[in-house]
């Protein structure tokens, strides 16, 4: 829930980049292309894939052979080839559960009667957005942007589109605070296994509980906010920029209330809940896994703590899908939760390299998969061209709380 206020943000601004210097398929900047695969991000444009790839391959060796050599934990690296076989194919196949899951979120909320996309479509959709998500900014900022894109290009209109991604992520985020809170009760009051000091139990559930008062407080946005700021803004000369303004709160708030919608109602978003579930679930279970590879036994409340509290490392700006920064955020979780930094080194690493770096080869081919698709939604005429006002059919919203 932290990086919503990033998320807001890239949302508001993104639909009015998309004109802005695609890359061709040889990398090449290029003019946008109106049938050859629609109009790509400026994200990808050949300088920023350059940069990126440069400040990963930095923060790669950083974390990977700088840091464990000036810490004195090279022994602790060299573990990396001692891992069970069993246990990383166990890990791997978690990690193609985490993927299934995230497609079934992702069809839950927007798919369906909402927007006619296929289980293949929404499979490239959301691989590309993976992808993005690991190469291009920070709080997944960059597959946020692929995806909106994406779902503009199926004819989703402006607003429905930005709406639904933020009832997305609400979805998807919704569980971290609530396992925080969970876990971080039943660790200190001794109901499960492992560290229990209030710094990694008691601070990060209250901070957590704010995080959740927050978006529900956002959730409470009255519906008409647009109109009655544009009518408190009439005559004055900031009145365009006020209700402009106006309208990402308002969006935020219908995308919530979709959210809270979807998990009130099993009948209409019990695929999305259980694909959120399931997506966390499934990250966690590779983690664990990582952590057997190497014949360690960590608590299974510790092994969630320590997995979301490490995660908020993600969140750090200037490390591009959070390369190097959870690494160290989770590495250093499980050593505040008494776990040998022997034993923690090697089964992060792991982890990491099953959950983010496995995803990127079949990412990248999905993104020309899902150009080909958006160049064949164009033929179609599929594209949205119509005004922001206009509504996707009354069956396929999440009840009347999304108007």
């Amino acid at each position: 829930m932290g990086s919503m206020g990033r998320q807001e943000e890239v949302l508001a601004s993104v639909d009015k980049s998309f004109v802005e210097e695609p890359v061709s398929d040889t990398g090449n900047e290029a003019t946008p292309s109106r049938g050859g695969g629609g109009d790509l991000l400026p994200v990808f444009t050949r300088r920023s894939v350059i940069q990126t790839v440069i400040v990963v391959a930095l923060l790669i060796v950083a974390i990977y052979v700088l840091l464990p050599k000036l810490v004195g934990l090279g022994e602790a690296t060299s573990k990396l080839g001692d891992a069970e076989p069993v246990w990383l194919a166990v890990a791997i196949a978690f990690e193609i559960v985490a993927f299934a899951t995230y497609v079934a979120l992702f069809r839950g909320v927007v798919g369906g009667e909402v927007l006619p996309l296929t289980w293949r479509e929404a499979y490239e959709i959301n691989m590309a957005g993976l992808a993005a998500t690991r190469f291009f900014s920070a709080g997944g900022a960059g597959g946020i942007a692929l995806t909106y894109w994406a779902l503009r290009k199926a004819g989703m209109p402006r607003r429905e589109s930005a709406s639904r991604m933020v009832a997305f992520l609400a979805l998807q985020y919704i569980w971290y605070p609530l396992a925080i809170i969970v876990c971080g009760v039943l660790l200190r009051t001794g109901v499960l296994n492992g560290e229990n000091s209030v710094e990694v139990t008691i601070v990060p559930a209250a901070i957590a509980a704010i995080a959740i008062a927050l978006a529900a407080a956002i959730a409470l946005i009255p519906r008409d906010v647009e109109r009655r700021i544009a009518r408190f803004a009439q005559g004055h000369r900031r009145a365009g920029l006020a209700r402009r303004l106006a309208s990402v709160p308002a969006t935020a708030s219908r995308g919530l209330r979709t959210a809270f919608d979807l998990v009130g109602h099993p009948s209409r978003g019990g695929l999305a809940v259980a694909g959120a579930i399931g997506f966390w679930a499934a990250n966690i279970a590779i983690l664990w896994a990582s952590f057997r590879a190497f014949g360690v036994s960590v608590p299974v409340g510790v092994v969630v703590q320590g997995f979301f509290l490490g995660m908020i490392a993600n969140l750090i700006p200037f490390a591009p899908g959070g390369v190097g920064a959870v690494d160290a955020g989770m590495i250093g979780a499980f050593l505040l939760f008494g776990v040998h930094e022997s034993e923690v080194f090697p089964a992060v690493l792991t982890y990491r390299v099953i959950a983010f770096w496995l995803p990127i080869p079949p990412g990248i081919v999905a993104f020309f998969q899902l150009r080909r698709t958006v160049s064949r939604w164009e033929q179609e005429g599929r594209p949205a061209e119509t005004d922001e006002e206009v509504a996707v059919p009354a069956a396929g919203r999440a009840g009347a709380v999304t108007s």
